[in-house]
């Protein structure tokens, strides 16, 4: 039979005049069936979340220390007080995610394709990528910038920047590049060794095939979990505040010191949250709208 272009899409249940379709009776039960078992759910899923948040209401403000906890973390007063100050401070966490990102980015590449080389001429490099990689992933990101921040200036290098904030985007970007690193590795290494091949077969030099036939579908493959490496990296930029750089969650150590009052960390927090939330919803639309064009054949 064949199928007309025009023809209403599936579950549309319209009559299209032009070619006289007319859904049966059965396709337009099966399909109410459908829509009311979606509304049931929606219901039940409503419902159900509702009831848990009013346990979880129930149990926090019945708590016996809750009054002196409302008080000490969420004070609307110093909320007021802190949130523009934080939001001051989070344009540097906005700019250290720009920069420290795309560094991350092309110094993971760097390292992935030193790792990926062939011949034993590129053996030494390829071992240094390793235990580059292997190092920084083992070693604690706090202590990274520890030493980074503190342990630099205190060498008193001619012509090395003591800036606190330089200073901590080089130890967030020598920390997410190993970890970028083996996720490009991975990519690169997910390519089928005929695609190498069918590439050399044109006449392509093996840096022109890694170039032009390798690295884009590899990167193609890597873009979900890069994403998730980019929100980890926005989040852990409020770290640099422990050299003391004037970020949001520096802003907010500020006035908790002078106050004593824990509320503007949960509003640091909570801005943080606001600014991680979307890039996480944008990487499962990713993740989702790849998952469904493989699973057509749309991606080698």
């Amino acid at each position: 039979m064949t199928v007309n272009k025009d023809e209403p899409a599936v579950g549309s249940g319209a009559h299209d005049a032009r070619d006289g379709y007319v859904p049966s009776q059965r396709r337009l039960d099966r399909e109410r069936y459908k829509r009311a078992r979606a509304r049931r759910a929606t219901a039940i899923g409503a419902l159900s979340t509702l009831a848990t948040g009013a346990v979880l209401y129930l149990v926090v403000v019945n708590a016996p220390g809750w009054p002196r906890t409302k008080e000490t973390f969420f004070d609307w007063g110093y909320a007021r007080e802190a949130f523009p100050k934080v939001l001051e401070g989070l344009w540097l966490n906005v700019r250290l995610l720009l920069v420290c990102g795309a560094a991350v980015l092309v110094l993971g590449m760097l390292i992935a394709v030193a790792r990926t080389l062939r011949g034993p001429v590129f053996f030494p490099l390829r071992v240094l990528a390793a235990a580059y990689t292997d190092f920084f992933r083992g070693l604690p990101l706090i202590i990274n910038l520890m030493i980074v921040v503190l342990g630099v200036p205190a060498l008193r290098l001619q012509g090395v920047t003591v800036d606190p904030v330089l200073l901590g985007g080089t130890a967030l970007t020598l920390t997410y590049s190993a970890y970028v690193a083996e996720v490009f590795r991975a990519g690169i290494e997910s390519v089928h060794p005929s695609q190498r091949a069918a590439a050399r077969s044109l006449g392509l030099s093996n840096r022109q095939a890694l170039r032009y036939v390798v690295l884009p579908q590899a990167v193609r493959r890597q873009v979900p979990p890069l994403l998730n490496d980019l929100v980890s990296l926005q989040k852990d930029t409020g770290l640099v505040s422990i050299g003391g750089a004037v970020d949001a969650v520096r802003a907010a150590d500020i006035i908790v010191g002078r106050s004593l009052n824990y509320t503007p960390y949960i509003v640091a927090g909570l801005v943080f949250v606001a600014l991680t939330i979307p890039m996480t919803r944008f990487t499962d639309w990713v993740t989702a709208r790849m998952d469904r064009r493989r699973a057509q054949g749309g991606i080698t």
